[in-house]
């Protein structure tokens, strides 16, 4: 399912509407490497919400970008600053005290308040606000049908006013600006940014799916989760 939903997208990819607003001629995407090799990112930086935002805008600054973007398959250590990745999500009791540490999503980092638009046209599959410390805090799922193949995007650290008067079932057009990145009291204690996640399969999931997985189960959720930038087209402007 997998490789055909990825030879679908990159058949499509003209066709999808860019999910933040930005203009390749004028703006700047600089990468961020927040993984477990960049030992500048330690837990002075990550474990209090103002010291991890400061240095996020501080990354702005300095590269003058308007994002900055990464993090598909980044092996993070900065999740221990949460409970929450310790909770267990396998059946497999060898696997039970494992912590999660593998990113699924791409993380688009930038201000509060940037808008958001669905890449095509999909309905509203479920919505939440998982107001956890470290969680996605307000999350909204799309369920979109490409040449019969269903699949889903998520949306996660968004603002409540996103979710206020949304509808499960309510339908959304290509390029409707249907969200926001939310302030760290909506978006689960976190720097503002978008988690953007593809999903093949949701199973019984609503309003939320695994957006970090452990790394003895990295394949597994890979196989389910396929490389976002099919459907964001934003690395290739990474300088």
């Amino acid at each position: 399912m997998k490789f055909q939903l990825e030879n679908i997208l990159m058949g499509h990819q003209a066709d999808f509407f860019q999910v933040v607003p930005f203009d390749p001629a004028s703006e700047k995407i600089s990468s961020l490497d927040i993984s477990k090799n960049n030992t500048a990112f330690d837990e002075t930086v990550y474990r209090s919400t103002d010291t991890f935002s400061a240095y996020i805008n501080e990354k702005l600054a300095a590269q003058q970008a308007k994002y900055l973007i990464g993090g598909y398959r980044e092996h993070r250590v900065m999740y221990s600053r949460s409970s929450l990745f310790d909770k267990n999500l396998s059946t497999d009791e060898s696997k039970m005290d494992e912590p999660r540490c593998i990113h699924l999503g791409t993380d688009i980092w930038g201000v509060v308040g940037t808008k958001i638009y669905a890449p095509l046209g999909g309905m509203v599959q479920s919505f939440a606000f998982n107001n956890n410390y470290g969680d996605y805090g307000v999350t909204i799922i799309l369920q979109h049908q490409l040449k019969t193949i269903n699949f889903y995007t998520l949306y996660g650290h968004l603002s409540i006013k996103d979710i206020a008067h949304l509808r499960t079932g309510q339908f959304i057009s290509r390029g409707e600006n249907f969200a926001h990145f939310g302030p760290p009291e909506e978006n689960g204690n976190w720097p503002a940014h978008l988690h953007f996640q593809l999903i093949t399969d949701l199973g019984n999931y609503e309003g939320d799916y695994p957006g970090v997985c452990k790394l003895s189960e990295v394949e597994k959720y890979i196989q389910n989760c396929p490389d976002p930038d099919l459907v964001l087209k934003m690395n290739r402007y990474i300088k």
